[in-house]
């Protein structure tokens, strides 16, 4: 793929246009505070650039999933607050998307100064199914910009969607990748041409469902995956043990039993925990104690168990892979690292990519939260990614819309 870049348009002249930038700004709250502003520190360097350039600054983007209309919940007033602290720029919000106040607001906008649109998905039309109905809603937006606007795509974290405000606009106007998308990328092709071996693969979060297709894909490509989160139990089903009231999904065993299969003959090795933090109840306080993998029911718990982290066994053999790896991707938290008696075994995977000498790349979403909620910086891994799904559709060599419009 061959895309225009940020440094083209502005080199093409942006003072005084209308420039439509879809940013990420999905952040996690606490009610109205932003608790993660990951994604928000990561899509002002464009925003800057361009206002520095003095061009006038429309963005677009979504919190959450509303369901097509205005939610008070998701509205971009956190972000956008959080953003104006940030930035060198001013920053407004409009109280729309495309109404009044949007229209308003816009009009008045000044060269160097950016107004963040209400959330996108506050509209129906974004997500629609219907390419009028998404088209109608892009020729909106595009109208905000006046007759010599252009487009940057800024927002890997949705470029696996067919949405008004990542495709359509793009069909519509000048459009042009934006650094963080186009370091994304570059990032991601690491993970699947030219990987420096051994290239091991770090899997958690709560469902294997999630991950079944980035799984096939990598079968033949990783040469280990290590196995946590409540995907794990699961994967132990499939290898016949018992795993009391943990999270499992009985459906998926016999697609875990072909993929190990599979694996075996590819040579990729799946690695699960030996030992499993047991606790009494899903509660930060649960009584909780560490017991081998294949006896969950073994525990004081009985039946009622619930596996809720990787053990400290698991935890070192884990991390010595990681430290012996030259490529590592992680994507999910091993354990419910929110509470501090389940966060050793995300905590230990984070130590060793930061001490690994590798190219490690942190795979969005909870693991990205994750980390900087551990007390861990962004600069201390290879990247950060700020697309959890896009990243794992990518691995899964899935086309990304939003992606492929881009393309000149």
């Amino acid at each position: 793929m061959t895309f225009h870049t940020l440094n083209e348009l502005i080199a093409d002249g942006v003072r005084g246009r209308y420039i439509l930038v879809r940013s990420d700004l999905n952040v996690p709250l606490d009610g109205s505070e932003v608790t993660d502003d990951g994604r928000i520190k990561a899509s002002l360097p464009v925003l800057t650039k361009l206002t520095d350039a003095g061009a006038r600054v429309l963005v677009t983007a979504h919190l959450g999933r509303p369901k097509g209309a205005p939610e008070e919940k998701y509205s971009l007033k956190p972000a956008a607050t959080r953003l104006a602290e940030l930035a060198s720029f001013k920053v407004t919000l409009a109280g729309d998307t495309v109404g009044a106040s949007a229209k308003e607001l816009a009009a008045s906008l000044q060269d160097g100064e950016a107004l963040v649109l209400e959330n996108v998905r506050f509209d129906a039309r974004e997500t629609s199914k219907d390419d009028a109905e998404r088209g109608a809603f892009a020729d909106e937006l595009i109208a905000l910009t006046g007759g010599n606007g252009a487009y940057v795509d800024d927002a890997f974290g949705a470029v696996h969607r067919k949405h008004a405000s990542v495709y359509d606009v793009a069909t519509r106007l000048p459009s042009y990748q934006g650094d963080l998308v186009h370091t994304e990328v570059e990032v991601l092709r690491k993970l699947t041409t030219d990987t420096q071996r051994p290239y091991v693969v770090v899997l958690g979060g709560s469902k294997v469902s999630d991950k079944l297709a980035v799984i096939d894909n990598l079968i033949g490509k990783a040469d280990t995956i290590l196995v946590g989160g409540g995907m794990l139990f699961t994967f132990l089903a499939a290898a016949g043990h018992k795993v009391a009231g943990s999270l499992l999904e009985e459906d998926q065993i016999p697609v875990v039993q072909d993929y190990l299969k599979r694996a075996a003959d590819a040579g990729t090795e799946f690695i699960v925990p030996t030992d499993v933090e047991v606790a009494a109840k899903f509660a930060a306080d649960a009584d909780h104690e560490t017991v081998r993998a294949d006896a969950i029911e073994g525990s004081s718990f009985g039946a009622q168990g619930i596996g809720l982290d990787i053990g400290p066994e698991s935890a070192a053999a884990f991390a010595s892979r990681i430290k012996g790896a030259k490529t590592v991707f992680w994507n999910g938290p091993m354990g419910v690292f929110e509470f501090e008696a389940f966060a050793g075994g995300t905590r230990a995977i984070a130590q060793a990519l930061t001490e690994a000498d590798a190219f490690t790349v942190v795979g969005g979403g909870d693991s990205a939260a994750a980390v900087r909620t551990l007390g861990f910086a962004d600069d201390q891994f290879g990247h950060i990614s700020t697309g959890g799904g896009a990243s794992l559709e990518y691995l899964e060599g899935k086309e990304l819309p939003g992606l492929s419009v881009l393309d000149r």
